[in-house]
C-alpha cells in the first residue's frame, strides 16, 4: 500500500488515497528571505500541492539571518510540523536544528540549497548545469575580453557549484588567455545591493574596462546591470542570471541581460510539498521515486536527491516563459521600443 500511495503522491498529487487522511499532517517551511520574488512563486506551488492531499501549511521568514532560521526552524517543531521544507540562509549554521529535526523522527527536504546531513533530503535543480548554461550564453555573446564573475553567498554551497559549471565552459578560453578574470566576489545572503556594491568596485578597479560579467543569479544581475547603468555600459556588457524572475526577463527584452536559466520554481515547489508528505507519512528517504544519490557537497556526504532540469532564457526564446504561463507578455515587453525582439511585436 505505501508504494500505491508513493507513486500517486508524486505523480500528479490528485487522487489521494483514502489512507493518507487518517490523520490530520503539518508541513513547515522555512524560508531564508522572503522578500526575494523568486520564492513567493515556490511558495504558491508548495501550498497548492498540500492543499490538495489535505495537509496544512505553517512557514517562518528567517529575513536573510542564520540565526533567526535556527529558531524558527525549532519554532517550526514546536508548533507540530510533521516534515520540513527548509531554504537554507546558512546549512552549518542551521545544523542544530536539521539534527534535532533528525533525532525526533521529523524528515527534513533540504530546499534548492545543499543542507550536507545524511537525514536530509536534497532537492534542487541542477546548479553546475545552471552555471554551465550562464557561462555559454554570455561566451557566445563575449568570446573574449575582461569577465567579471559576481558569484553568490559565500554561505551557500550553490554558489560554489554555480560557479564550477561556469569555469567548465570558460576553462579553455581562460587557459588560452582569449578571456582574462579581472574580478570576482561572493555575494552576502545573494542581496542584490550588495553584487551592485561589489560590481561598482570592480568597475573601478579596472578603470571600467570589463566586457563581460557572469552573474550567479537574477537578483545579483540586477545589481550589476544596475552598476553597468551607472556607467553608461548596460546594454553592451553580456550578463547572465538565473531564476526566471520577472524583471529579468524583461531585462532580457530590452537588452541589458543575456540570460536566465529558468527553474520552473512551481515543478519545484510541488515536488518538495510531495516529498515531505511521502516522508512525514512513513516513507523512507531512499523510497522517494526518482532519486538519485547525491555526494559531490564539500563534505562528501551521500544523500538521497532529486534535481530537476533547468532551461536558458535568452531573448530568442522569451516566448517559452510567457507560453508556459509563467510572466506576462506585458510584464516582458514593458517598455521595449518596437522591433527589438520579437516576442514584443
Amino acid at each position: 500500500m505505501r508504494k500505491v500511495l508513493i507513486a500517486a503522491a508524486l505523480s500528479a498529487c490528485t487522487a489521494v488515497p483514502a489512507v493518507t487522511m487518517a490523520h490530520d499532517l503539518t508541513v513547515g517551511v522555512s524560508w531564508s528571505n522572503f522578500q526575494e520574488e523568486r520564492w513567493k512563486t515556490d511558495e504558491t506551488a508548495i501550498i497548492a500541492a498540500l492543499e490538495k492531499l489535505g495537509v496544512e501549511y505553517i512557514s517562518a521568514d528567517a529575513q536573510s539571518s542564520a540565526s533567526k532560521q535556527l529558531t524558527d526552524i525549532e519554532s517550526l517543531i514546536a508548533n507540530g510540523a510533521d516534515a520540513l521544507i527548509v531554504l537554507a540562509q546558512d546549512a552549518s549554521a542551521i545544523g542544530p536544528a536539521i539534527e534535532a529535526a533528525a533525532n525526533e523522527g521529523i524528515p527534513v527536504v533540504g530546499y534548492d540549497r545543499l543542507i550536507e546531513h545524511p537525514d536530509a533530503f536534497y532537492l534542487t535543480f541542477d546548479n553546475k548545469e545552471v552555471g554551465r548554461m550562464q557561462a555559454r550564453a554570455v561566451l557566445e555573446a563575449q568570446p573574449d575580453g575582461n569577465y567579471v564573475f559576481i558569484k553568490g553567498s559565500p554561505a551557500d554551497p550553490n554558489a560554489d557549484f554555480l560557479h564550477a559549471g561556469q569555469l567548465e565552459v570558460l576553462a579553455s578560453a581562460m587557459n588560452s588567455g582569449a578571456i582574462e578574470n579581472v574580478g570576482e566576489a561572493y555575494t552576502d545572503a545573494w542581496l542584490p545591493a550588495n553584487a551592485q556594491r561589489n560590481m561598482e568596485q570592480i568597475l573601478t578597479a579596472n578603470n571600467n574596462e570589463v566586457d563581460a560579467v557572469v552573474a550567479s543569479n537574477d537578483g545579483t544581475a540586477g545589481g550589476v546591470v544596475a552598476a553597468l547603468s551607472a556607467q553608461g555600459m548596460d546594454g553592451v556588457v553580456p550578463v547572465s542570471g538565473q531564476d526566471g524572475d520577472h524583471a529579468a526577463l524583461n531585462r532580457i527584452a530590452l537588452g541589458v541581460q543575456t540570460v536566465s536559466v529558468w527553474k520552473d520554481s512551481r515543478e519545484l515547489g510541488k515536488a518538495a510539498a510531495n516529498i515531505a508528505f511521502l516522508m512525514a507519512n512513513g516513507a523512507e528517504i531512499d523510497e522517494i521515486p526518482g532519486a538519485g544519490v547525491f555526494s559531490d557537497g564539500p563534505r562528501g556526504v551521500s544523500m538521497n536527491s532529486i534535481f530537476l532540469k533547468p532551461l536558458p532564457i535568452t531573448e530568442d526564446n522569451l516566448d517559452v516563459v510567457i507560453d508556459a504561463g509563467w510572466v506576462t507578455k506585458e510584464t516582458v515587453c514593458q517598455g521595449v521600443p518596437a522591433g527589438r525582439v520579437s516576442v514584443c511585436n
